[in-house]
């Protein structure tokens, strides 16, 4: 079975398939640095110590133990907001707009699936 060869990259230099060449890797790291430096630390954004505790007691309920993603029996270990609050105190608060999600379905596919329908402008 035929495999993918490297590839170009802007730079010139030859890239394995699947690999990412060293100018990518520092282009992205810098992106990531001017994002993180707009963005503010968790306090700032209203996830200070208040919102640990009430988040650890959300979980802690028997309803919320369980991953809410269809079809997933791991354990709940992340809030999620069912929709996005983009900063707005009263939508980031609200328990009905909560949910327990495993590790795996809160950092991955719930933020492709908001990616996808809450395009950011």
């Amino acid at each position: 079975m035929p495999s993918r060869g490297p590839r170009l990259c802007g730079c010139g230099r030859r890239v394995a398939p699947g690999a990412r060449c060293p100018c990518e890797v520092k282009r992205k790291a810098e992106r990531d640095k001017r994002h993180d430096a707009k963005r503010g630390n968790s306090s700032q954004r209203g996830y200070g110590g208040t919102w640990e505790r009430t988040a650890k007691a959300f979980l802690a309920m028997r309803e919320h133990r369980v991953c809410s993603w269809p079809g997933c029996t791991e354990q709940a270990r992340h809030v999620d907001h069912i929709i996005p609050h983009r900063g707005d105190p009263a939508l980031r608060d609200d328990p009905k707009n909560w949910q327990g999600l495993c590790a795996h379905h809160h950092n991955s596919a719930k933020q492709r699936l908001e990616r996808r329908i809450y395009k950011r402008n």
